[in-house]
């Protein structure tokens, strides 16, 4: 809006300290017992016997020093000086008046820190990818925006299991080991999130002899789907009673209702048994999580 009157004058205008002059040309600008430097020779006004003299002929100045193009006397009188500043100059701004089309398109604040964990509550500038519109949000917005890789599952085996010969059996997972969302329960991971899941299940076998075989797979909706099938099926080929694991992986796409659960077969001459954790180690078991896509 307009002003009523007169309108408000800005820049930088000082008047120097008091100077007495004396046998010399030179003079040190101060403003309140502070050194000041002009903007240029011609932001001064500087009066000398009720004279006010020309910039640059009467009188030049170097940083705080300003110098008269000829020595003074005692006789003579230094009226006034005063620095205009730059002319230009509209002073520090009130809080809150800066507009954002004002601000250069890279400015950043150094007045935090840097290399400071990002928290929720923190914001972020975004342009709006269209109108060059800039918007703010904050960091758990990014984050809901982005999503993550929940729900975790970590599942596993801790009893022996036996399996009947050539039969594709379900392995009964009754540790957990984690569950972020709770999703897991009666032996099948049933995620409650639509999205796209890395699962993978490795079985140990025992009690295997020559020429036995050991698989495993994992079932979506209580079947084996097309194209996930067992991986790193074994046949067993030593004369003595051995050990093995059978892992098999896929990456399913699932709605909130679909369920996976990790399946066991043996063919083998005789019963066939999962084994559980031996030695401090999981042998048995099943894990899987949410894609980021």
């Amino acid at each position: 809006m307009a002003y009523i009157g007169k309108i408000p004058a800005t820049g930088a205008f000082q008047k120097c300290d008091a100077l007495s002059a004396s046998a010399t040309a030179d003079y040190t600008l101060q403003v309140g017992s502070t050194n000041v430097v002009p903007e240029s020779v011609n932001h001064m006004i500087v009066s000398l016997n009720g004279v006010i003299q020309q910039p640059t002929t009467s009188f030049t100045v170097s940083g705080s020093t300003l110098s008269f193009s000829s020595s003074l006397t005692s006789n003579d009188s230094i009226d006034f000086v005063m620095l205009l500043g730059n002319v230009l100059d509209i002073g520090t701004p009130s809080d809150a008046t800066v507009t954002n089309a004002k601000l250069a398109s890279d400015l950043i604040s150094g007045e935090t820190d840097i290399g400071g964990a990002i928290a929720d509550a923190d914001l972020f500038l975004l342009d709006d990818g269209a109108g060059g519109t800039l918007r703010k949000t904050a960091a758990s917005r990014i984050a809901t925006y982005i999503g993550d890789n929940t729900p975790v599952i970590l599942v596993y085996r801790n009893l022996i299991q036996n399996i009947s010969d050539n039969t594709e059996t379900k392995v009964l997972l009754d540790t957990e080991v984690i569950d972020t969302d709770g999703t897991f329960a009666s032996n099948k991971w049933t995620p409650a999130v639509a999205g796209t899941y890395w699962i993978h299940g490795s079985i140990s076998y025992g009690l295997a002899s020559n020429g036995d075989q050991a698989d495993a797979f994992l079932y979506k909706n209580g079947s084996s789907p097309a194209g996930i099938a067992t991986f790193n099926s074994h046949v067993f080929s030593s004369d003595t009673m051995s050990d093995y694991t059978a892992t098999v992986s896929g990456i399913f796409v699932l709605d909130a209702d679909d369920y996976i659960e990790l399946y066991a077969r043996g063919d083998a001459s005789g019963q066939l048994s999962i084994n559980p954790t031996g030695s401090g180690a999981i042998r048995t078991w099943m894990m899987g999580y949410k894609l980021i896509t």
